[in-house]
């Protein structure tokens, strides 16, 4: 299996993933990623980020995810999000998106790590 993408940079509304591209949001995981679109699952800043959007995460491998809560932590999880990856066995954080994404880029050298990050609000 392949390592998780490296995000190379972060600022107000543009998320930089090597090998991938820029974009405002990204879901990203071992071997790759793509730009997150909230529409797919019907995610909105409350209640949060949902168990759907998790699956994808989950199938491709990874142990560890990191769930970003925007530059001024605005995006909320919803409990069932945070309960659906401790009865899959994954090791969670939340975080604000900066510090989110250096957890990600540090884990990412280690183990296979997920992540949803949100580059505005």
């Amino acid at each position: 299996m392949e390592g998780s993408p490296r995000i190379a940079h972060v600022s107000w509304g543009r998320i930089d993933v090597e090998g991938l591209g820029s974009g405002k949001d990204w879901k990203l995981f071992p071997g790759g990623g793509r730009e997150w679109d909230w529409n797919e699952h019907g995610t909105r800043h409350t209640p949060g980020i949902r168990p759907e959007e998790i699956s994808e995460l989950l199938d491709r491998g990874a142990t560890v995810v990191v769930l970003s809560q925007g530059m001024d932590l605005r995006l909320r999880t919803m409990p069932e999000t945070l309960r659906l990856l401790e009865e899959s066995g994954v090791e969670v954080h939340v975080a604000q998106t900066e510090r989110a994404v250096a957890l990600y880029n540090e884990l990412a050298k280690t183990c296979p790590v997920a992540g949803l990050f949100h580059s505005t609000c």
